[in-house]
């Protein structure tokens, strides 16, 4: 008999870890909505919904049907719009109030009958607001189709852009938050050594693919949001998702985990190996150290205080012909999934970048992606690093590969 996987940080199985987990970040949803001056809140992002309730449910299925929903008041209870019949998975969530069955009017539920549903729920979102809200007309709303934004304005309502009111309270980690990304790192981490051992020539790349994703469902992780794993001609370009190319002897591998694991929380970290025991080529050498220097550069940067401004202009760069397919940000943030805010290099700010401040408690990914065009191969690296008063610490430990780090 196989002993059950554990979480490789026990602190984290507590019932007060999640106690508090919870209760912290609703605090934190609560202040932001009054700093957009809303008195209550309604979210369908089912990230949000997980951020202010710890509910998970179907997550992948309701980010393409509005099939549930959460209703904060700042003043006022948590109530939970499930998946009717789901009720029993709020029991562990100290800070959901209420559950309710979720009034879905999109079309594949609803039809033709969809605005004589759509009706029914705003009757029930406006009564909370008259209930709750003080008589406010403003709500921080993150996603809602066209026939819900028109009923709600059509009844005197402000909407608020939520996906900015989450955000924002999102932006700074909790010690727990920041526990539980640590577990979420190691799991992934587990699984990516495990594919590095597993990659030998003969295997596929889903087959090598699908150990990341085991071994995540393995220890309590959810899911995965992309398949960037691929091999030899196949790295480049980026952007390619894995096949049933067959790995070769000699081939680079490279991968981006885009994994959402333990607690809901991500681990974003990328690595690249070569397949058996070849002598690396100078390319796929040369290839390897302009990602890690640049990583390990632009990663020195991050410390509260200092501007995504500088960052982007302080930000190192690939030299040609590599700079073609240079990564735009430098870095982007990182929680229950690839979060706000977006750190853009120097040759993108002005056209795409926005500015801000660094303050302790953001976690990013500091990433790399080296090819040349018409090249042969690419190589994909990415560091999670959590941000303090002094600089940084390292989240991603896993260790680089020394076959292809020039000496």
């Amino acid at each position: 008999m196989t002993s059950k996987p554990q979480l490789l940080n026990p602190v984290t199985s507590q019932v007060d870890f999640k106690a508090r987990l919870q209760s912290g970040r609703l605090r934190k949803l609560r202040q932001h909505l009054q700093r957009f001056d809303c008195q209550a809140g309604l979210f369908y992002d089912p990230i949000n919904i997980r951020y202010a309730t710890d509910v998970s449910n179907m997550q992948v299925y309701s980010l393409h049907n509005p099939c549930r929903y959460v209703f904060v008041a700042v003043e006022g209870p948590v109530i939970l719009f499930d998946f009717r019949g789901c009720a029993h998975l709020s029991d562990h969530s100290v800070v959901v109030d209420e559950v309710r069955g979720a009034r879905s009017w999109y079309h594949f539920n609803s039809g033709p009958r969809n605005h004589e549903h759509l009706k029914l729920w705003a009757d029930e979102i406006d009564d909370l607001m008259r209930q709750h809200a003080s008589s406010s007309t403003r709500i921080a709303i993150d996603k809602l189709d066209p026939l819900g934004t028109f009923e709600l304005q059509r009844r005197g309502y402000d909407i608020v852009e939520g996906q900015e009111v989450a955000h924002c309270a999102r932006l700074i980690k909790t010690d727990e938050e920041i526990l539980a990304i640590r577990d979420a790192v190691a799991v992934c981490q587990q699984g990516i050594s495990k594919m590095r051992a597993a990659s030998v020539p003969g295997k596929t790349e889903q087959a090598i693919w699908s150990i990341l994703h085991q071994t995540n469902i393995e220890h309590g992780g959810e899911w995965i949001e992309t398949r960037l794993l691929t091999s030899g001609p196949r790295t480049n370009p980026w952007y390619q998702e894995c096949s049933a190319r067959v790995v070769e002897d000699g081939d680079m591998i490279s991968l981006d985990s885009d994994l959402v694991g333990p607690h809901g929380y991500s681990a974003d970290i990328s690595r690249s190996w070569i397949v058996g025991d070849n002598r690396p080529s100078d390319e796929q050498r040369r290839l390897y150290n302009l990602a890690h220097e640049q990583v390990l550069r632009n990663s020195e940067l991050f410390r509260a205080g200092r501007s995504y401004r500088d960052i982007g202009v302080d930000g190192w760069h690939l030299p040609p012909p590599y700079n073609e397919f240079e990564q735009p940000a430098i870095a982007h943030g990182i929680g229950l999934c690839n979060e706000f805010p977006l750190i853009m290099n120097s040759q993108w700010f002005e056209t795409d970048g926005f500015d801000g401040e660094l303050e302790a408690g953001m976690v990013f990914c500091i990433e790399s992606y080296v090819g040349a065009p018409g090249g042969t191969e690419g190589v994909k690296l990415e560091q999670q690093i959590l941000v303090t008063e002094s600089g940084h610490e390292l989240l991603s430990d896993l260790e680089f590969e020394e076959s292809l780090i020039s000496g």
